[in-house]
């Protein structure tokens, strides 16, 4: 499995395991990341060359960048968003 496909794993394993236990601006944060999250991926890959964790990273701070500028989120769940997004880029460290 390359780099990339671990850290896409355990992102949506990271997801997953919220589930049972999150509360519910936990679960809108992590819905909405999640979209961004899978929206990269599948950029990524229908590009069809080869990418790195780097790239996915880079992928959704771009498209959640994009979003808050056009108003997407009110300044709390900016924040709630932005605190679980750090949480899962230290999954590719």
């Amino acid at each position: 499995m390359t780099d990339s496909s671990n850290f896409v794993s355990a992102v949506a394993d990271y997801f997953d395991q919220m589930i049972p236990t999150a509360s519910d601006d936990e679960l809108f944060a992590a819905g909405y990341l999640r979209g961004h999250f899978d929206l990269a991926v599948g950029t990524l890959e229908v590009a069809a060359q080869p990418f790195n964790q780097q790239d996915v990273m880079v992928q959704v701070s771009s498209s959640l960048e994009q979003a808050i500028a056009n108003g997407e989120l009110n300044a709390d769940d900016q924040q709630l968003v932005g605190a679980l997004w750090q949480q899962l880029q230290r999954l590719a460290a």
